[in-house]
């Protein structure tokens, strides 16, 4: 079978990622790539012997041979590049977070029609890991669904020795800072984990910018959020308790539950060595807990899996892993916790 031709727009780091994950694949190969500084995209092509080179997006979209592109560049820019894309007839895979808004991703799939398109906040479900738990909680062990927790905070590092990317901690060009950069992570897993049964009703939350010590951390004119808690109220009595922070002025500190009334799931969402999952169970002796999945994981099934799924889903003629309404989910309910954390009173979540 002849591979899908892909074109890449966009030829920076997570670029250069998708372009080094195709390299593995048969199904898959990238044909094009574009960047509005043609060095960088001289370079890309090079690297990866590509033979087509563009400055000029509406170009590669015109390209008759490519049938699918994945948009890897900034948020805001990325709706319109997929709206004309789509207009092309080109299938879209999406950086993410999906888009600025809720609002944009309803454009996006109103405009998809029959094109496949989805959205890279899958990508931790990729490792094996992600699999395990998904079939453990699939399988009903843990009884009806109390709770569901993340708290993922991470310390400062050392400072940059490079100028921080503009667009990471601002509003108008990101539409926020690490909810959008990382809580889209989170909740695809947790939601995709769940079989995307969690449906989310109520929302409180609250926000906070850098600490002043770590201005080096984020680009001049950086305006949004490194730290967010939200406590999230959804159907069937489930709760979801969320915290996500970067350049922590505390300790690094993972802990994600998965919590039933006959047994919870303790784990964690990112590759490592040595990584475990927990199972703790209801015991006529207390609470017992087990180890039910133990491995060393690394990024690569998390970088190669969504153009690996995408390349796929359009020979399969199916959605990818994370469609735009799933995604859609996932920014209703950022949007509708940016709105908490802003009038400070409960809201819902349309």
């Amino acid at each position: 079978m002849k591979p899908v031709q892909l074109g890449l727009v966009g030829c920076g780091v997570i670029g250069q990622a998708h372009l080094r994950a195709a390299a593995s694949l048969s199904h898959a190969r990238f044909v094009a790539v574009c960047d509005v500084r043609k060095e960088a995209a001289e370079h890309a092509a090079i690297q990866h012997g590509i033979a087509n080179v563009y400055t000029d997006v509406d170009d590669l979209f015109a390209a008759p041979d490519i049938q699918g592109v994945v948009l890897a560049l900034p948020a805001h820019l990325r709706t319109d590049l997929a709206l004309r894309a789509f207009a092309t007839g080109k299938h879209v895979l999406t950086e993410k977070p999906v888009a600025m808004n809720a609002g944009e991703v309803r454009m996006l799939i109103a405009a998809r029609g029959e094109l496949v398109a989805g959205c890279c906040s899958s990508r931790m479900r990729f490792l094996p890991s992600a699999q395990v738990a998904t079939d453990f909680i699939a399988s009903g062990a843990l009884g009806k669904l109390r709770l569901v927790r993340c708290r993922a905070l991470v310390a400062a590092r050392e400072p940059p020795s490079t100028p921080p990317p503009p667009w990471r901690l601002n509003r108008s060009l990101n539409g926020g800072g690490i909810l959008m950069n990382w809580g889209c992570y989170d909740l695809d897993y947790l939601f995709g984990i769940l079989g995307w049964m969690l449906q989310p009703q109520r929302v409180l939350a609250h926000m906070w910018t850098n600490v002043p010590a770590y201005a080096a951390y984020a680009a001049p004119g950086s305006d949004a959020e490194t730290h967010v808690t939200a406590l999230v109220e959804c159907a069937g009595d489930i709760a979801l308790s969320y915290e996500r922070g970067e350049f922590m002025p505390t300790q690094t500190d993972e802990a994600w539950q998965i919590v039933g009334e006959q047994g919870a799931l303790r784990l964690r969402m990112t590759p490592g060595a040595q990584k475990q999952i927990f199972h703790d169970t209801v015991s006529d002796h207390g609470t017992l807990s087990r180890v039910l999945w133990e491995g060393d994981e690394d990024w690569e099934p998390a970088h190669r899996g969504p153009v690996a799924d995408f390349a796929a889903a359009i020979i399969e003629r199916r959605q990818p892993l994370t469609s735009l309404e799933q995604a859609l989910v996932i920014q209703q309910l950022t949007d509708a916790i940016y709105q908490a954390a802003t009038c400070g009173e409960c809201v819902e979540v349309k």
